[in-house]
This record gives C-alpha cells, structure tokens and sequence, in this order.
C-alpha cells in the first residue's frame, strides 16, 4: 500500500504490545557547559557574543542566529533585568492544585536577545511585565550547574 492508498480494514494495521524504553540523555552543550560552569562557581550569568553582529544571546549557543558566524566569546549578563511576561500556575503538571501558587515570568536582559524563563519569587497579585528583577542565586557550595541553582528571580530592592 503507497502513502495515497488508503485502507478501510483496520487488520491491515500491525501493532504490537507492551512497552518501548527510550532512555534520554541532554546536554547542555559547549555554549551551556560554559553558562552553567560560570553560574556554578562565579555566580555569573553569560551571554554569547557575536562581534560580527554585536549581538549578544542569552541562553548561550554556538552560532549567530543573523550571520551564522561562531560564537566563541562571553558577556557577563547585567544583574538587573526586567520581566516581559508572567503567568501564575495553579495546578501541577499532572493537573494536581497547588497549595500556593507558583509565580513564573520571562526575564529579558538590557542589550540582549533572548532571557530566561524562570520562577518569579513575588505573590501573584505583584507580578507584572516590567518589573524590575535580579536572579536569587543558591549558596556557592549549594550549586550544581543547573538552571535549578538560580532559586527565582526577585524585585530589585528586595
């Protein structure tokens, strides 16, 4: 049967039961090793750098997304940002409510493409787009080199 034939006899069809194991590994990559190595023992979010471009990317790649030129340099990421979107989760992933709710925000960077998506650590009724915010970072010997090892994102002033 081509892809243009179709079959109106489901015992065409083959399947069989049981499970398939896909067993996963990600890596962050050499942009990210480097953002994560920096965020671990700095404290320091990076930014790639295009110096073709003068762009600057956050998260980290390898390549210009204008030029395609590769990016081998990083900028330390200004400590303050701003946040452009918000939304207020109730209920977990699985559909189970929340006892509180959890706060989550798109935070951009002055002078960078991109930003991050992380938790905002404000009640839902303060957040809003532009509040200005700074990344709350785990404890030096508490860090992995994980996303995780930035706690949220809180007020500037706070």
């Amino acid at each position: 049967m081509t892809f243009l034939e179709r079959t109106t006899d489901a015992r065409k069809f083959r399947h069989w039961e049981g499970n398939m194991e896909a067993d996963y590994i990600y890596t962050s990559g050499v942009a990210g090793e480097r953002f994560f190595v920096a965020l671990r023992d700095e404290g320091r979010l990076l930014a790639s750098r295009c110096t073709a471009c003068d762009l600057d990317y956050l998260p980290a790649r390898l390549f210009c997304e204008d030029c395609f030129a590769e990016l081998t340099e990083s900028v330390e990421v200004p400590r303050e940002g701003r946040v452009a979107a918000v939304s207020v989760a109730r209920v977990d992933r699985t559909g189970v409510r929340l006892s509180l709710p959890q706060v989550w925000a798109f935070v951009t960077f002055r002078g960078i493409r991109g930003g991050l998506v992380h938790r905002l650590l404000v009640p839902p009724d303060r957040a809003r787009a532009g509040l200005a915010v700074r990344p709350k970072l785990k404890p030096k010997g508490a860090r992995v080199g994980a996303i995780t090892d930035i706690e949220g994102f809180e007020p500037v002033g706070s």
